[in-house]
């Protein structure tokens, strides 16, 4: 599966988990709260972290969402990044328990900072591969977005 394709599947995972929605009545404030059953995403988390409007949540919403979480203002500009950095939106994405992104962005700047030198997106690539996936410097203990084991 191609980086575009793994978003577009991301986007559909979550907006799938929206359609799991259940209306339940609130009494004391007389309107809908909103029970999921989700099984790819934290969803309470998203709704809450992205100002989500439960009522009008359609695909293009979760494009959006997943847009942000990879680290992307907009669907658009994701789709249209050149292929290193897809992939490490990837990494990053599917390892956001271990790094988040402003953590990530930091220690590439420190990188940098150090060598003198800007690294890039295919630099990075290796970078994280090596100190994220393999030796797990971080030793962090970070919520995700995702619920693990269910999203790939």
């Amino acid at each position: 599966m191609n980086t575009i394709d793994y978003f577009k599947l991301q986007a559909k995972n979550l907006h799938r988990d929206f359609k799991t929605q259940t209306p339940l009545v609130d009494k004391t404030i007389g309107r809908f709260q909103y029970e999921y059953s989700p099984k790819y995403f934290q969803i309470y988390d998203i709704i809450s972290d992205f100002d989500i409007d439960e009522q009008n949540f359609s695909l293009m919403n979760a494009q959006h969402v997943i847009a942000n979480i990879a680290g992307f203002d907009k669907w658009g500009t994701l789709i249209k990044v050149s292929a290193s950095k897809l992939e490490l939106a990837k990494l990053l994405f599917e390892h956001q328990d271990k790094i988040d992104l402003i953590s990530w962005n930091f220690y590439i700047a420190d990188a940098q900072s150090m060598n003198e030198d800007e690294v890039d997106a295919g630099m990075q690539v290796e970078i994280f591969k090596q100190v994220v996936i393999e030796d797990n410097i971080f030793d962090m203990v970070i919520d995700s977005y995702l619920i693990k084991d269910d999203y790939l």
